[in-house]
């Protein structure tokens, strides 16, 4: 049986009642895809793989559904419940005596301390070791579409805010999270990687510089395209509505893959996007005109000021 299709992950299907089944699974992942598939035919069971990228829990392959009773998506935990879908997020173990290495970079006495999916099954133990060094952790639930103590994602950083921490330790990999975080709460960040060892404290002022050019040259666009997403969990409709109230020349786009080829041919001078909030902040230098969050094109409109600038979060 392959590591990540667990004897728990098999009962669950079978009490489904399912016979055919798609496999769906993000990028770091998809290597997985064979050895899953191969043990679950060796089940009994009808096996359809789905090819497309992936992103998160938000980014369900429900168009699978018209091949299969039920779809199993790894990798991460549901942001809202879906008939004929099964989650299996995946943990990543590590020592959490490693975190030893963030002490000396660490200020307070009291530090908010947060994680992504993959790590919170350990956050009581990370939390154990700070104690142990005199350092108290503050762990807080996040919104709905993080259900795990302490979790962070891409798109809600509610569980650091709660903390009300002037200092918060994120754990994990990546540089986008982290930076998140320190956007939405203006505490001070210091990231853990557990994989590399590597720790730091957290500057945002680079990222913040790119927005502002980015926000600078929209204010001269001629036309604006609001993207709305057709993915399950990242369709904003209501904002997606309420942002084309704020400026002459909006026009709503329904897209399900925000690619530079897409905005390209479009032919907007800039775009609103209401999808993934990673996709403005990660993916500017790849597209051909700005990709504002909505908080930034409150911005050009007017109505919001830049000293409260916000990171866009849904919620």
């Amino acid at each position: 049986m392959s590591s990540i299709l667990t004897s728990d992950l098999l009962a669950r299907i079978r009490a489904t009642g399912a016979r055919r089944l798609s496999l769906q699974f993000p990028e770091g992942l998809k290597r997985q895809a064979f050895p899953v598939a191969r043990a679950l035919r060796a089940e009994g069971y009808d096996v359809i793989i789905s090819g497309d990228p992936c992103y998160g829990a938000c980014d369900l392959a429900e168009d699978t559904l018209a091949f299969a009773d039920v779809l199993v998506h790894f990798g991460h935990a549901p942001v809202e419940d879906r008939d004929g879908v099964i989650y299996e997020y995946v943990r990543y173990d590590f020592d959490p005596a490693v975190v030893e290495a963030v002490i000396p970079l660490l200020r307070e006495t009291e530090v908010g301390l947060v994680t992504t999916i993959q790590h919170a099954h350990l956050i009581d133990d990370i939390a154990g070791v700070l104690e142990s060094h005199g350092i108290t952790a503050v762990i807080r639930d996040g919104a709905p579409r993080a259900p795990f103590r302490g979790q962070v994602l891409g798109c809600s950083f509610e569980a650091a805010k709660r903390t009300g921490a002037r200092e918060v330790l994120f754990v994990g990999t990546g540089v986008f999270h982290p930076i998140g975080i320190r956007l939405a709460t203006g505490a001070r960040v210091v990231a853990f990687d557990p994989v590399t060892g590597t720790a730091g404290e957290v500057d945002a002022d680079a990222l913040l510089r790119r927005r502002f050019a980015q926000i600078e040259k929209a204010r001269d666009a001629a036309s604006t395209g609001i993207i709305l997403s057709t993915k399950t969990g990242q369709a904003r409709r209501e904002e997606a509505r309420r942002l084309l109230g704020l400026r002459e020349g909006a026009f709503c786009i329904t897209l399900r893959e925000v690619s530079p080829d897409a905005l390209l041919n479009l032919g907007f001078g800039c775009y609103v996007n209401t999808a993934c909030p990673r996709l403005a902040y990660d993916d500017q230098v790849r597209f051909p005109v700005p990709v504002l969050s909505p908080p930034e094109y409150e911005i050009v409109c007017g109505v919001r000021d830049w000293d409260d600038y916000q990171i866009d979060e849904i919620r």
